[in-house]
Formats: C-alpha cells, structure tokens, sequence
C-alpha cells in the first residue's frame, strides 16, 4: 500500500501556518495566535479536507539564517520536517507584502530541491492579481492565493498541489486499535520532551535548557519492537497564578485536554527538585479524569543516597493518594530506565482495558464484605449485593445493593483497593457506579 503524501508547511514566523494545519485536518489541534513564534515543533496531522488522504506537518517560523539559541533549535524542525516532505507549501503573507526573510527561506528551499509550491495567504478582500504579482520574484512558479482563516481558495489549493500523486492505489488510515496514547506530562524542564526523544532515539521534540519550551501538545508515533504507541508531548504545567500569557493559559488547556484524550499519562517529576504542589494538583487531575498512569522520576542519576531517600519520603506523602500507580526511576539524558517504563505503560494500558467477569467479581465483592461489613448508617446497614463491569479506560465497576449511597467514602476506599488487589490490576484507577434498589416495603405516596 503506497504511503501517504507528506505536505510540509514553511514560512516565518505569523503568516498563518497553524491556521492552515486546522483548515486542512478539520481541526483545533495546532495553537492559533497573532504571536509571532508561537509553534515551536513540527506537529502531524491526517489531512481532511482535499480529494484523498494526505499527512500535514506543521512547522515553527522559520529562519534558515538563525545561529544559535532556542531560534535555532526551531530551524532545526523545520529542516528536518523539510527534508521528509513530498512537497513543501511555502506559506507567505499577502498583506504584509514580500519580505527579505521570505527571499531567505525561498533561497533555502531552491538549494534542496525539494518540490515546492508557493502559497500567498490572507488574501481575502483583494484581487487575486495584485496579492500575488510581487511574488513572482522569488522564482517558485506560479503563486497560489488562500485565506487559510476564512478557508477561501484552500480547496482549490490542496486538490492542485495533491493532482501531483498518482491515484493508483486506494489508501487507507492507519488502524489506532490497541494502540496506548501516552501523555507525558509534567511541570516545564522536568525533562518530558527529553524522555520522548530517548524513546525515539532521535532529536524529535525541542529539548532546550528554558522553562515553557513546549508550548503545545505534540503526537509522536512510536514503535518498540511489534509494540506501536502515540507518544504525547505536553507543555509544563505551573501553578495556576503563574500562568500570565494567554498563550500558556492555552497550552495548559490543551495538556488537559491531552490527559483527557490518553489512556495511559506519564507524570513525569525531577528528583533534583522538590515534589511540589503543582505535582500533586496534576496528579489530581489525571485521577479525576480516570487515567491509567505512571510515575516517572527523572534526573535520577544526577542526585544522592540521600536526595533518593528524600524523595521516596515525599512520593510517599504528597503522592500517596496515587499508590495505585507504578513509580519508575530514571535517566532521560543517559536513556536509563526506559525499559521499566514503557513495561509499566503496557501494564497500565492492560489494566485500564482489562475484561472483569461478573461471576468474580460478585465473588470478590462478596468476600470483601464478609471480610468488613459496611458500618450502619442509623438503623440499617448498606448492603453492596453483586457487581459487573460497565465500561473500561478505566475499568468501570457496577455495584447493585440496597442503601449503597449511605457508604461511607473510607468503605469505598476500601472496596476499590480490594477489586484492584483481587484482579492484580496495576497503575490504573476504578470508577464505581452504585445502584440502590427499591424497598418494597416503603409506602409510595399516591
């Protein structure tokens, strides 16, 4: 089956590349803002709109004169992303006019030789003529004009640049059943895009010594061995008064949104730092979403006996709330520990998915309340009865009884404890669903 054409966006920064990327996925998956420099890795998207399938990759701003620096690191992406494209739509700006940064990148791209089509956005209100007679200068062919933020001209664009590949052979999405999606999440420089880069063994996401690197969320595909996974980089977290820019107030929501959409999250904590309470709150929130998780704890190799104790304390106390899940020690930077992990992750994701019988888990329930029976509550006692699964990611756990909303939540504590032990079911939560019957004897009012 022949691959999916790869269709690369470039151009500097602000000239509506994201905004094409969610014009040609149908889709909110990139950041949109009138903030220069605001995408910083390459992003992946299956292309939605057009005559047949096709990926899309979006790239930060790029500058093919850059140097040094975090900008430099964006180039980076960029080239790399360039040199895996069948064809590069280089995005500029037609109200802003030709630019000696887009003679740079045009200079850039001719010297590849990699196909490239030019495209000449924000062109609504003007005649197609005027927004793209300067720009026959940079030597591309034939202008193309588009207003990716009003979606005038994308059809017709997408279909001509996708007129290029043969139509031999049909070609289907890649099948994402019993494929984990990981996210990776953590407070920014915890070392997450350095975990995802060790895992692929090559420099995929920016890595870069500055806090907040990771803006937004990025889906990596991975395999290890027979085993595929959707590896997701998240920007860091911080304490909610800390959050100022819009933009990060964004990224934040969109790691949320990624917890919400993994079934397997990846906590990532510094063990030269302390466990602080911004741990802890995301934590919280990945339990409340019901996510299957894992506790990494980076920069392992970098700390002493004593620090290692220090933090076994901490995990102890600030996270105890999160026993359920398996804590691994690693080294991102020195790829140690990796082994462990993705053994953990696969653990997780079983255990999230997991089939639980009725008839045992009647039993155990059954067993665990002659083990402790429920205390009173005034005159009578709840009485859990039997139980069956009602969904899965996380194992949902029905419970039937009489006055089962009087348990108390120390009793449903430990009910979750003993399903999870019973069934050996490791690094995920259980939701409950409790349902009462009626008393018979209880008058109706008529």
């Amino acid at each position: 089956m022949a691959a999916l054409p790869t269709v690369v966006l470039v151009g500097r920064p602000n000239v509506g590349k994201s905004t094409l990327f969610n014009r040609l996925t149908q889709s909110r998956d990139a950041l949109v803002a009138d903030v220069p420099g605001l995408t910083r890795d390459r992003r992946y998207g299956q292309g939605r709109l057009g005559p047949r399938p096709y990926l899309v990759v979006d790239t930060a701003g790029f500058d093919p004169t850059s140097k040094e620096g975090i900008t430099r690191e964006m180039a980076r992406q960029a080239e790399q992303a360039i040199r895996e494209a069948d064809v590069v739509l280089f995005l500029v700006d037609g109200r802003a006019g030709l630019t000696a940064h887009d003679r740079d990148i045009a200079d850039y791209l001719r010297r590849l030789g990699r196909p490239v089509r030019l495209v000449v956005n924000k062109t609504e209100g003007m005649r197609q003529v005027m927004a793209t007679a300067e720009f026959h200068a940079l030597g591309l062919g034939e202008p193309m004009a588009i207003s990716a933020a009003h979606g005038e001209g994308v059809r017709q664009m997408i279909a001509e640049v996708l007129a290029d590949f043969p139509e031999d052979e049909e070609v289907a999405p890649p099948q994402d059943e019993d494929v984990p999606r990981v996210a990776v999440v953590g407070r920014p420089n915890v070392g997450k895009s350095t975990l995802i880069n060790a895992l692929l063994g090559e420099e995929r996401l920016i890595a870069y010594d500055q806090p907040g690197t990771t803006r937004d969320a990025i889906e990596v595909p991975f395999v290890q061995g027979t085993r595929r996974y959707v590896l997701v980089d998240t920007a860091g977290v911080r304490r909610k008064g800390r959050v100022t820019e819009a933009v990060e107030k964004f990224s934040v929501i969109k790691t949320m949104q990624a917890v919400e959409r993994a079934n397997v999250a990846v906590l990532v904590l510094d063990a030269t730092q302390e466990i602080a309470d911004q741990d802890a709150h995301l934590g919280g929130f990945i339990l409340e979403a019901g996510r299957a998780l894992v506790v990494a704890v980076n920069k392992w190799d970098a700390v002493d006996d004593y620090r290692r104790s220090l933090v076994k304390t901490q995990l102890a106390s600030k996270l105890g709330f999160l026993s359920f899940a398996r804590t691994v020690f690693l080294s991102a930077a020195k790829g140690q520990g990796l082994a462990p992990l993705l053994k953990a992750v696969d653990e997780a994701y079983a255990a999230a998915f997991a089939k639980l019988p009725t008839p045992q888990l009647t039993r155990v329930l059954q067993e665990l309340v002659k083990r402790q029976a429920p205390p009173r509550h005034g005159l009578f006692r709840p009485k859990p009865r039997y139980a069956h699964q009602g969904g899965s990611n996380p194992p949902v756990i029905v419970i039937h009884g009489n006055a089962l909303e009087h348990l108390s939540k120390s009793y449903r504590r430990y009910l979750e404890h003993g399903f999870l032990e019973a069934f050996r079911l490791r690094g995920t939560p259980l939701k409950f669903e409790w349902r009462t019957s009626e008393n018979p004897y209880v008058k109706r009012s008529d």
